[in-house]
C-alpha cells in the first residue's frame, strides 16, 4: 500500500509539470513576435472607437460605413464661396465640388482593434479603451475634374480683360481715354489651392476660399500717349469718277479704321477693322476685280482704302507684314503702289508698329478724295526725306478686243466690259534722301498684272442678211470702237426724200 500512495504522488507531480510545460509552451508561442491569434467576436467594434464625433462601438462593418457615409453625405450641401475676379462671390457646395470619404479603410482597422495580434497587444489595446476612446480620423476628397468645372463655368465669367489707354482725335486735338485694369481667374492654379484647402484645412463649415487672379495693367500711359502728336506720313487718292455705291464703300472702310490705335510691337490687320463686306455691315454692290473681270461685289472700292493707308504707312516707315497686288492695274496710284484686300480668298493687309510709341491712324473723305495720317511721335532727323518710286519692268499691250456674236440678242445689243487692261510687272522703290541728297535706295515690293483685253457680246439677230454680213464683218476686226460705229449706221433712221413743188410741175 506504501508503494501505491507513493506512485500516485510521483504521477500526480509528473502531471503537474507536464501542464506546467504546456502552459509555458503555449505563453512562449503567443509572446513570439509576430505570431498573431484571432480572438472571438470580431465582426463587432469594440467600444471606445469612434469616427471623429461618430461612435462606432458595438457596430458591424456595414452599420459603420453606412454612418460615416452618412456624415459624408450630410457635408455636401455645406457652402462654399469662392472669391473669383473683383472679389466676387460664387456660392456652391461641397457636393458640387466633389466631395467624397477618402480613407474607408478606416472601418476594417477599427474591427480588427482588440481582436489581431498577440495576447500581450490584444489586452494593452482593450484596456487602453478603458482609459481612452481612439479616434480615428475622417478623410475627405475632392474630385478635381468637378472643382476645374465649377471654376470655368461659375466663376471665370466674372474676369475682366484689360482695356488699353485709347486716343481719340476731336476737333483737331487728341483726348486721352483712361485704361483699365485686367483680371483673369489662374483656374490650374485655383484648383490645387481649393483642393488643398478643403483636404487639410476645412473646418466642414461654411467657409470662404480666395481663388488665384492675376491682374492684368492695361497696356499704355498718358505719358506714353501724350507723346503722339507728329504726323509721321499722310497720302491721299480721288475717287471722282467712282459711282454712288463705290463711293460708299471707300467712305464706311474710312470710318471703320480711323481712330485705330497701334502700341509698339503689335500687329495691325485691316481684315478685322472692315470685314464683313455685308449690307449690315454698311456696304454696297459696286465693281471690283475678280478672275480677270470687273464685277459687281458688296464693298467695291474697299481696296482704295487699302491703298491709301498703305502708301501713308510707308511714308511713316512702319513695318509692312502682309501686301498683294492687285490681280489688274489700277488707276489711282503708280504700279506696285496699291494693296488688295480680299475676304474671300483671305488676304489681308498687316503692318507691325516697329517705332518706339503707339501710332494713330486719321482717316476722312472729302469731296470724293480719302485721306490717311498717321500720327506718332517723330523722332527721325528733319533733314530726312523719304520718297517712293514705281519701276516699270514691262508693260504687256492686249492684242486685240474679244467680241462674241450672239445671235440670241437683237441687233443693236451691245455689252462692254469697258477698257482694256495693259499688263504690268513694276517694282516699287524706297529713296532716302538726307539734306536733298539721296543716300539709300531699296527696293520694296515687286508686282505683277494681268493683261486683260476688252471684251463685249453683241448681238447679231436680224431679218437684213445685208446687216448681219456687215456686223460680222465689223465683229471680225476685234474693234469693239468700230463694231459701235457700224451699228450706228445700221441703225439709223433712214433720210426722207424732199421734193420741189416747181420740179413736180
Amino acid at each position: 500500500m506504501k508503494n501505491k500512495g507513493r506512485w500516485a504522488a510521483d504521477h500526480r507531480v509528473k502531471g503537474s509539470v507536464k501542464w506546467l510545460f504546456w502552459g509555458w509552451m503555449l505563453l512562449a508561442f503567443v509572446l513570439i513576435p509576430g505570431a498573431e491569434v484571432k480572438a472571438q467576436g470580431g465582426d463587432r467594434i469594440k467600444n471606445g472607437i469612434y469616427a471623429e464625433e461618430i461612435d462606432l462601438s458595438g457596430m458591424s462593418a456595414a452599420e459603420a460605413e453606412q454612418a460615416i457615409q452618412s456624415y459624408v453625405n450630410g457635408l455636401r450641401s455645406t457652402e462654399i464661396t469662392l472669391l473669383a475676379a473683383m472679389d466676387k462671390e460664387v456660392v456652391v457646395t461641397a457636393g458640387e465640388l466633389g466631395i467624397a470619404w477618402g480613407n474607408p479603410e478606416l472601418v476594417t482597422d477599427a474591427l480588427a482593434v482588440g481582436i489581431r495580434g498577440n495576447v500581450i497587444e490584444r489586452y494593452k489595446k482593450l484596456k487602453d479603451l478603458e482609459r481612452e476612446n481612439l479616434i480615428y480620423p475622417i478623410e475627405l476628397t475632392f474630385d478635381l475634374q468637378a472643382i476645374g468645372d465649377v471654376l470655368i463655368q461659375k466663376c471665370a465669367p466674372y474676369d475682366v480683360k484689360a482695356v488699353a489707354f485709347g486716343l481719340v482725335r476731336e476737333n483737331d486735338n487728341f483726348r486721352i481715354v483712361e485704361g483699365r485694369t485686367g483680371y483673369a481667374l489662374d483656374v490650374e492654379t485655383s484648383i490645387d489651392k481649393v483642393s488643398q484647402y478643403l483636404t487639410e484645412e476645412w473646418e466642414r463649415t461654411g467657409c470662404s476660399i480666395r481663388l488665384n487672379v492675376e491682374q492684368e495693367a492695361p497696356k499704355g500711359s498718358v505719358e506714353e500717349l501724350s507723346k503722339v502728336k507728329d504726323i509721321l506720313g499722310t497720302f491721299t487718292t480721288s475717287y471722282t469718277t467712282s459711282n454712288y455705291n463705290r463711293c460708299a464703300n471707300v467712305d464706311n472702310g474710312c470710318k471703320l479704321i480711323n481712330g485705330a490705335l497701334v502700341y509698339p510691337g503689335e500687329e495691325f490687320s485691316m481684315h478685322a477693322l472692315v470685314t464683313p463686306f455685308t449690307a449690315a455691315n454698311g456696304y454696297y454692290m459696286a465693281g471690283s476685280y475678280m478672275n480677270g473681270q470687273v464685277v459687281d461685289s458688296l464693298g467695291g472700292g474697299i481696296c482704295q482704302v487699302s491703298t491709301t493707308l498703305y502708301n501713308a504707312l510707308l511714308l511713316a516707315e512702319l513695318e509692312i507684314t502682309e501686301r498683294y497686288n492687285h490681280s489688274m492695274i489700277v488707276t489711282y496710284v503708280d504700279p506696285s503702289a496699291d494693296a488688295a484686300i480680299s475676304e474671300s480668298s483671305n488676304k489681308d493687309f498687316k503692318f507691325v508698329n516697329n517705332l518706339e510709341y503707339p501710332v494713330y491712324i486719321e482717316g476722312y473723305t472729302e469731296n470724293k478724295h480719302i485721306t490717311f495720317n498717321i500720327y506718332g511721335c517723330e523722332t527721325r532727323n528733319p533733314n530726312r526725306e523719304v520718297r517712293y518710286e514705281s519701276k516699270v519692268l514691262e508693260a504687256i499691250y492686249p492684242p486685240a478686243d474679244n467680241i462674241y456674236a450672239d445671235a440670241s440678242r437683237p441687233l443693236g445689243y451691245v455689252s462692254d466690259s469697258g477698257a482694256p487692261h495693259i499688263g504690268y510687272k513694276a517694282q516699287l522703290w524706297k529713296v532716302v534722301l538726307e539734306n536733298g541728297r539721296e543716300v539709300s535706295r531699296t527696293q520694296v515690293n515687286s508686282s505683277s498684272y494681268k493683261m486683260v483685253p476688252r471684251s463685249a457680246t453683241v448681238g447679231t439677230a436680224t431679218e437684213d442678211p445685208v446687216a448681219y454680213e456687215e456686223i460680222m464683218a465689223a465683229i471680225g476686226t476685234g474693234n469693239v470702237g468700230h463694231v459701235r460705229d457700224v451699228l450706228a449706221i445700221l441703225l439709223a433712221p433712214p433720210e426722207e426724200d424732199t421734193y420741189d413743188d416747181d420740179d413736180d410741175e
